[in-house]
């Protein structure tokens, strides 16, 4: 059996700092960004999950090649486990709450931090550098697209306040499909001398709000509120 020696020891051990050092640093890297984003986990867990995955894989290759030669151990199995203790990790961020789920972003940002420590431990830096890069690109600028997509889908009640007239509901009807905006009239209240139509409006922020102020123009509206 190859002996190590002291010399082979103080190198390998130079080397595994390295690998620590590097796995901080791009889990800092996702961390800055989550922390600048107000996730709750933020700078400090994505490092630890980073150089825990980091630390693991690296023990497991050491077992590996450097272990007794009576013994055939499997260096995939403590990756599999960092897997499954960051999936449970995972789970602890989703929260559900009146039919919406909220921290699916943060659970495969762990899962995905805790991937990159795993290439790291496993000596594929350049892999690991790319998909770090890779991740900040999907969390900085997608989350712009993601927050106008978002509020295109967002729909608005908003209740106008009608002198009663024939067609008015429907004029204001009009004025919003000429926008491109989605919207539907859900309830019609009757007073004594005006009306409040319920809409419930779909669609891009700016066009709502240049045609909430075209319709609030219009003779027969005298306002609006939002529900």
């Amino acid at each position: 059996m190859e002996i190590l020696t002291f010399g082979d020891l103080d190198f390998l051990q130079l080397e595994l700092l390295g690998r620590l050092l590097l796995a901080t640093l791009l889990g800092a890297a996702i961390g800055l960004e989550r922390e600048r984003s107000g996730k709750p986990a933020g700078l400090r867990t994505n490092i630890l999950i980073c150089v825990g995955a980091a630390l693991l894989t690296e023990i497991s290759i050491a077992i590996t090649f450097y272990g007794s030669p009576e013994i055939q151990p499997d260096p995939a199995r403590i990756s599999a486990q960092i897997v499954s203790g960051i999936g449970f990790l995972g789970a602890g961020t989703i929260i559900q709450a009146r039919g919406h789920v909220t921290g699916l972003t943060t659970a495969a940002t762990l899962w995905v931090v805790a991937a990159i420590g795993i290439a790291v431990g496993g000596r594929a830096y350049v892999e690991a550098i790319g998909a770090t890069a890779l991740v900040l690109l999907i969390l900085a600028p997608m989350s712009w697209v993601e927050s106008a997509l978002e509020a295109r889908r967002r729909i608005r009640p908003v209740v106008f306040h009608l002198v009663s007239s024939t067609g008015v509901v429907d004029r204001i009807q009009r004025v919003l499909d000429d926008a491109g905006l989605r919207s539907r009239c859900t309830r019609v209240d009757k007073g004594e001398e005006t009306i409040s139509a319920v809409f419930e409006i779909q669609g891009d922020e700016m066009a709502f709000r240049r045609v909430r102020s075209e319709v609030v123009e219009l003779d027969e509206v005298r306002g609006f509120n939002m529900e």
